[in-house]
């Protein structure tokens, strides 16, 4: 009986909202938008979610300071290899690794016996050579005063002479020779260059040593160079930004030691090649450091920062960009509040931002935050960015 009761309501809606003598097709159409109407438990659908609320900046070009960091090499201002001259057994060392020397001061005596004897042996050819210069003088001598009384012709006096000549010559190559002897003797006894501190010694006392073996090496730590180089469009840069702005880039320069540590002292540009590398396409940078504690040692790393400037640098800031398969994406806003991605190439990095490359202009609307969980199509409500802020926040 309950069952009956359930099936005639139907009908006697229907009955209501269809006349009796209404077609059978129209009935049906109207118990079909009658369900349409209502959902299953009898309540209305659920409203669509409102779009999510989220920072836009609104992109313009402004001027830009970059900074760019180049790997510097140190090298001593004075760094000097000290090979034996003459060879020989190294007889005695006088200094130990790492100390510091003055110039003149011995480092390293090789035995000296066999070139003491070659000094003897040239200083008695050359006396031999001037008692002969000597005799052939006196000689000239006689025959002179012969001459002049015509006792003997004048040919034996042009003999006389050229003897004269001959034993002064060989006055003159042993002479060389003693000197040559006394250069090599002076050789066994090694000394500092200049001031500046010891680096390994690789021999020890009584090792053979050739001529030209290495024994050590000296550095003048009072002052270093820092070499780097710096690309063809950085360099341009660079000039340009001098020229254009010479009170805010001049030739100071930063160096950021191998520890991430800033060094204390101010360094200069002092110089740069005259042309590019052809296989780098760069040119080398020479700036000078003054290096008062001997912080810095001759072979060691670090960074120099070159200031340049873009007058008109398009800035995207970081949080806005996300990566696909190594390449660049943000979302673009349109007029209708729809989020599209769009790659872009960046050209350099600054703090927090991008400077745009390509991919983008001046105008477009991106969003700044919140860029994960976002999806290509997707309907956003704009909550504007100033930049202008964002860069004074830095």
């Amino acid at each position: 009986m309950s069952l009956l009761r359930l099936r005639a309501r139907p009908f006697s809606l229907l009955s209501r909202l269809v006349p009796p003598a209404a077609p059978h097709w129209l009935g049906a159409l109207a118990l079909a938008a009658a369900l349409v109407g209502c959902s299953a438990d009898g309540k209305n659908p659920e409203k669509a979610p409102a779009p999510e609320v989220l920072p836009v900046l609104t992109l313009k070009t402004t001027e830009q300071d970059l900074f760019h960091d180049y790997v510097a090499d140190v090298q001593a201002v004075r760094n000097v290899e000290v090979r034996a001259q003459v060879a020989g057994f190294l007889e005695h060392i006088y200094v130990d690794e790492g100390r510091p020397v003055k110039k003149g001061q011995p480092l390293f005596r090789l035995n000296a016996s066999a070139y003491q004897n070659k000094l003897s042996q040239a200083q008695a050819a050359l006396a031999g050579a001037q008692a002969q210069a000597a005799a052939a003088r006196v000689e000239l001598g006689r025959v002179q005063l012969l001459v002049d009384k015509n006792v003997i012709t004048k040919t034996e006096l042009d003999l006389a002479t050229s003897k004269v000549k001959d034993a002064e010559a060989r006055v003159a190559e042993a002479r060389s020779g003693e000197a040559a002897a006394r250069l090599s003797l002076s050789y066994t006894l090694i000394r500092a260059p200049f001031d500046g501190i010891i680096d390994r010694i690789p021999l020890k006392m009584g090792s053979v040593v050739e001529e030209g073996t290495l024994l050590t090496t000296v550095s003048d730590l009072r002052e270093v160079y820092a070499y780097f180089n710096v690309g063809e469009s950085e360099y341009l840069q660079y000039v340009k930004a001098r020229q254009k702005h010479p009170e805010r880039h001049s030739d100071s320069v930063h160096l950021t030691l191998a520890d991430g540590s800033a060094y204390p002292q101010m360094g200069r540009i002092e110089t740069t090649e005259s042309e590019f590398n052809p296989n780098t396409g760069s040119l080398a940078f020479r700036a000078r450091f003054a290096n008062p504690q001997r912080v810095l040692k001759h072979g060691a790393s670090g960074r120099i920062q070159l200031t340049t400037t873009l007058p008109a640098a398009l800035l995207l800031p970081q949080k806005s960009v996300f990566e696909i398969q190594d390449k660049n994406y943000v979302y673009v806003v349109d007029q209708a509040g729809l989020v599209r991605m769009r790659s872009f190439t960046p050209q350099a990095r600054t703090g927090d931002f991008y400077v745009v490359r390509g991919g983008l202009q001046a105008g477009d609307q991106v969003v700044y935050e919140g860029v994960q969980g976002l999806r290509d199509g997707q309907r956003i409500s704009p909550r504007p960015v100033v930049l202008d802020s964002l860069l004074a926040a830095r």
